[in-house]
């Protein structure tokens, strides 16, 4: 659970952070487009500025799709692990590795056996 946490919580700190930054450069780009001054001028021309909007705005609809991927799997983990708290695992079942000796060379086999018992 604290893994998932984490996870979730890491995507959601670069959204918002790729969030503030988008708005950062857009208000900054919207100014300069009415003529205002803003807090990049004489620093980035325009394409600068348009192209830091399209990076960050990129950046922060993957960390929400990597956030709701996350919880997707966050509930089919959940679902997977109710299920299986119901499946029986008795002696019927039973996986082993087992060596034997080959008849024709006398070289010792490696081999995996499943039993199962009705």
């Amino acid at each position: 659970m604290p893994i998932v946490y984490a996870a979730m919580g890491t995507s959601i700190y670069f959204y918002i952070d790729n969030n503030k930054k988008y708005h950062r450069y857009r208000d900054a780009y919207k100014l300069r487009l009415a003529g205002q001054p803003d807090e990049f001028n004489g620093v980035y021309t325009d394409q600068v500025l348009i192209n830091a909007q399209r990076g960050f705005q990129r950046n922060r609809d993957i960390s929400l799709l990597i956030t709701l991927g996350l919880y997707v799997l966050n509930i089919v983990d959940a679902n997977v692990t109710a299920h299986l708290k119901q499946f029986n695992v008795n002696d019927d079942l039973s996986l082993a590795p087992e060596i034997y000796q080959n008849e024709l060379d006398y070289k010792h086999n490696f081999g995996l056996s499943l039993k199962y018992k009705f």
